[in-house]
């Protein structure tokens, strides 16, 4: 044990002999965690409502209406301003979009003409046109309302014609003000349901925070573990392994100890993004703390399994560090925890449940996210344990001293 615990040291010494290693052990994970989940303190209940700059120079019931009706799509913010004001800030970048709703708007509807409106957004911004989705909804909303009020109108003019035009336009309004409220209580085409073991709450729902403090544990923790092979190379081409192995020192010895230096790394690692993704993102990782432990150290040792393989297939310091880097990102990409998995076509999906960090997002999804405990996520970790199994049975055999 003593011999383990002084390898495992070793090994701790000469990764952290360089200070750029405190780059990548937590400096870099925290700040892609911060950037991919939306900024400090983003966890909870926060809104998030995209700004969109609104000129009205009609001043219209329409322009009202269709004003209102975008703010009851709960994904703008609606910024009034006059046509200088709002120009000025979406010049200056204070808002992704900007609409103008120009005078005669009104009277172009009633009169069942073309009204153009002037949008304006931000290039290669999503927020803009996200913006622009729920002005088009907004207006197809409103194109319902008053194609029924027309139609209304045309066939009152068919069987009793109008006195005046204001009469005709009483008419219309009194139309349109019942579209509308007969639209607003149609019942829902599709209704949103939660399974019976759903938590009530809603603490399920996707969150972008939870997202990026499991994404990027995984990805940061996965890739120095898969570069274990890095280690077993570099004791090999360099001959200090043949040596240390003359002492009274077993292969199974040198194995252990340089794993168990991995793991133990890992799960400080893993420790210091938790603690940072609780107090500074307020993301929920403590649901079900067994559930946790019994994943985390499920993915650890298929990681390290997988980066002692590896080490048994590469030649080189550089061939090593680079297949560990490139695999690396590969599977934490494809494997959701970068994206959402759901994201990706079916097949792609399924393709993936070969690779490790696959099982292990799904599983810590499943705790954080959506409050399941142990024994649902056993399926997952239990996958990971045969990778484990896999890779350090092939990673034993193939284990060479030079």
């Amino acid at each position: 044990m003593k011999k383990i615990a002084s390898i495992a040291w070793k090994d701790t010494l000469v990764r952290f002999s360089e200070r750029s290693e405190f780059l990548f052990f937590l400096v870099l994970p925290l700040l892609f965690t911060v950037l991919l989940g939306g900024g400090l303190f983003s966890g909870g209940d926060r809104e998030a409502r995209i700004s969109l700059l609104v000129v009205d120079e009609d001043n219209s019931e329409l322009a009202t209406e269709l004003q209102s009706v975008l703010t009851d799509s709960e994904a703008v913010e609606i910024i009034t301003a006059t046509r200088t004001e709002a120009e000025a800030q979406f010049e200056d970048e204070k808002a992704p979009a900007l609409l103008i709703i120009p005078a005669g708007f009104e009277d172009a509807l009633m009169a069942r003409k073309p009204v153009e409106l002037d949008f304006r957004k931000a290039s290669d911004d999503n927020d803009a046109a996200v913006a622009e989705q729920t002005i088009l909804a907004a207006i197809s909303t409103m194109s319902r309302a008053l194609a029924v009020a027309n139609s209304s109108v045309a066939e009152r003019e068919r069987l009793l014609p109008f006195t005046d035009q204001a009469q005709r336009e009483v008419y219309f309004s009194q139309s349109l003000s019942m579209a509308q409220s007969l639209f607003e209580a149609a019942p829902e085409r599709v209704r949103s349901t939660r399974p019976p073991t759903a938590p009530a709450d809603g603490e399920d729902e996707f969150d972008q925070s939870t997202q990026a403090s499991t994404g990027q544990l995984i990805t940061w923790v996965f890739i120095p573990l898969i570069g274990t092979s890095v280690v077993f190379v570099s004791e090999r081409t360099k001959g200090t392994l043949r040596r240390l192995l003359t002492t009274p020192t077993q292969t199974a010895t040198f194995m252990l100890g340089t794993i168990v230096g991995q793991l133990a790394l890992s799960i400080v690692q893993m420790a210091l993004l938790i603690g940072f993704g609780i107090w500074v993102m307020g993301v929920n990782w403590g649901q079900s703390p067994t559930a946790l432990a019994v994943m985390l150290l499920s993915f650890a040792l298929a990681s390290v399994a997988l980066g002692t393989m590896l080490g048994t297939f590469t030649k080189t310091d550089s061939q090593a560090n680079s297949v560990s880097i490139i695999s690396g990102m590969a599977m934490a990409l494809l494997g959701g925890c970068m994206f959402p998995a759901e994201m990706f076509p079916e097949v792609a999906r399924t393709v993936v449940k070969v690779f490790p960090t696959t099982w292990a997002m799904q599983g810590l999804t499943d705790i954080v996210m959506r409050g399941k405990g142990l024994v649902e996520i056993l399926p997952a970790a239990g996958v990971l344990v045969g990778f484990a199994a896999i890779f350090f049975t092939v990673g034993v055999w193939r284990f060479r001293y030079e």
